[in-house]
């Protein structure tokens, strides 16, 4: 994400914002009653965002690189515990009493300690510049974090932007808070001993990895559904902005930078969905805890979070969603499906059907500018819903029986086959090019631009032998 928010930092799934330092002065008594709402929210934040992450190699430096930050500072910086956040998101931020949170997606795009530094540098520059609070008195001191997690998870239009892929919108601030932002950014992290030069690249890797998320479903760069930069300035801008102020500090070569120590910190961290959530490979979906998988219709781009999996046709015409409910008692597949559980749409000609050795239905749906077929499959009281929209007037019925095709019970050898991707670091050797690492990431969508995006290489760029890049895979 994908993505740049925050409560009170900003950064986003595929995108993200810098996050600076200090500003001069302490934080105002006005600050207090943010810092109660917050505090009472953490539990929150995290059950939005698959919990806490345990990496302790990786929070230890992530503490490091905070306690230099605070004492190279701009003014009062306080205390701030960082959280790291089961999301496979790109996304930071921050609360006003000081709790910082980076999803491990964030931590497995960056690629040393002064790109890290520069996300929290930010984040704990709209803290400190008290830019949350201006904000939040400007929309009458509303529960921001409350907004934000309501939002996330009981908004079911905007609930097919699944909630921890991308397309969150926490927080907006204003364009020029997050070029401040970015400005102290800079100057805390050089102040700090750490290469001013790691906000550009970190910048510059977002915007790669929004048009990498964003070219796969078929859309723009500029498309504000995925892409969270969009709240913000353009990253060119921002690029531009904070290497003209590392040039200022110095030239570029100045600074630590640390690949090495990040890289060695992030070995073995998760990558993408969890198991236990549902797992995407491909087209392929499977669930170990539920113990069913499908695969989605040719073409089809599939996101999957905790309780649903989206997926989206390369033209953009058709949409599909999976999730689960469960039936009342006395109720039945076919009069569950039949009372229409998407409001304004009529179900009609409901087919009994065995699927996958379940009973399961198939019906059509019509709507004002879709037309849909709807699926359902019955295990026990559960039921497994799948809806599928096209555009235009055409019928997906075809890839709707497909899809239902696909549908099967995993055993439970397959369910405890399905084992989580992670981050290896692996030396390159001589003769070694993207292509040759790409062919070590096996179930990876296109390989070869991933781990271009996720080592900051360049288009055409060659890899040097003996030097260490991050790969993804099982």
């Amino acid at each position: 994400m994908v993505p740049t928010l925050l409560l009170l930092g900003c950064a986003g799934d595929q995108s993200v914002l810098l996050p600076p330092q200090a500003s001069e002065g302490e934080i105002a008594p006005r600050v207090s009653t943010l810092q109660r709402a917050s505090a009472s929210e953490h539990q929150r934040l995290l059950s939005a965002f698959g919990g806490e992450y345990r990496a302790p190699k990786a929070r230890a430096l992530l503490e490091e690189v905070v306690q230099r930050l605070a004492k190279a500072g701009e003014g009062q910086i306080g205390n701030y515990e960082i959280t790291i956040l089961n999301s496979p998101a790109v996304n930071a931020f921050a609360l006003p009493n000081g709790r910082l949170y980076v999803t491990r997606g964030l931590l497995a795009l960056a690629n040393d300690t002064a790109e890290i530094a520069s996300v929290l540098a930010h984040e704990i520059a709209h803290v400190t510049a008290q830019h949350a609070v201006e904000r939040a008195e400007r929309e009458l001191e509303s529960a921001l974090v409350s907004q934000v997690v309501s939002q996330v998870l009981k908004d079911p239009a905007q609930g097919a932007a699944v909630r921890d892929v991308s397309k969150l919108s926490l927080a907006k601030f204003s364009r020029q808070q997050e070029l401040d932002a970015d400005q102290i950014s800079v100057r805390s992290i050089a102040r700090a001993g750490y290469d001013p030069y790691g906000a550009g690249r970190f910048l510059a890797a977002l915007g790669r990895n929004t048009a990498f998320r964003n070219s796969g479903q078929n859309q723009s760069a500029d498309d504000k559904r995925l892409d969270m930069l969009s709240s913000h300035p353009q990253t060119p801008e921002r690029i531009a902005a904070v290497t003209a102020a590392a040039r200022q500090i110095g030239a570029p070569g100045i600074g630590e930078r640390d690949a090495g120590r990040w890289l060695a910190a992030i070995d073995g961290l998760a990558y993408g969905d969890e198991p236990r959530d549902g797992v995407v490979r491909g087209r392929r979906y499977v669930n170990s805890a539920l113990r069913i998988g499908f695969t989605a219709p040719e073409g089809f781009t599939l996101e999957a979070a905790r309780d649903m999996v989206i997926g989206v046709s390369a033209n953009g015409s058709q949409a599909l969603r999976f999730d689960s409910v469960t039936l009342k008692p006395e109720q039945t597949l076919q009069s569950y499906v039949a009372a229409g559980w998407i409001e304004g749409v009529e179900t009609t000609a409901i087919e009994p059907l065995d699927i996958a050795g379940q009973p399961g239905v198939i019906a059509v749906g019509k709507g004002t500018d879709w037309t849909f077929r709807l699926a359902a499959v019955q295990a026990g009281n559960r039921v497994y819903r799948f809806i599928l929209a096209a555009k235009g007037g055409s019928d997906p019925e075809r890839p709707m029986r497909a899809l239902m095709a696909s549908f099967r019970v995993l055993s439970a050898e397959e369910a405890q086959a399905v084992r989580p991707i992670t981050v290896r670091i692996v030396t390159a050797a001589a003769g070694d090019t993207p292509a040759t690492m790409a062919a070590r990431m096996a179930g990876q969508e296109r390989a070869q631009e991933l781990f271009m995006v996720l080592n900051g290489i360049e288009r055409g760029g060659a890899l040097v032998p003996g030097q260490r890049y991050k790969i993804v895979a099982e």
